[in-house]
């Protein structure tokens, strides 16, 4: 029988530090491709594009930050 919940028994992590951690890598991952959009919208002269993928790119970076400090208080780094 297989469970589509992890609780830890198998990663070792639990589910809302694992979530956690996604969620990081996510926002990370969205700021690195928004720079691409960022690039290609400019390359077109498209500025409000340009613009909007800029403001995009700012709340990803600040959820990555956010989720770095919950990580760090809760996993015992300070």
């Amino acid at each position: 029988m297989t469970s589509t919940s992890e609780i830890g028994d198998v990663t070792g992590t639990r589910d809302k530090d694992y979530n956690l951690i996604w969620y990081v890598e996510a926002c990370l991952n969205n700021a690195l491709r928004l720079e691409q959009y960022i690039q290609d919208a400019e390359r077109e002269k498209d500025d409000e594009v340009a613009e909007l993928f800029r403001k995009a790119q700012s709340d990803s970076r600040k959820g990555a930050e956010m989720g770095k400090q919950l990580l760090r208080s809760r996993l015992g780094g300070g």
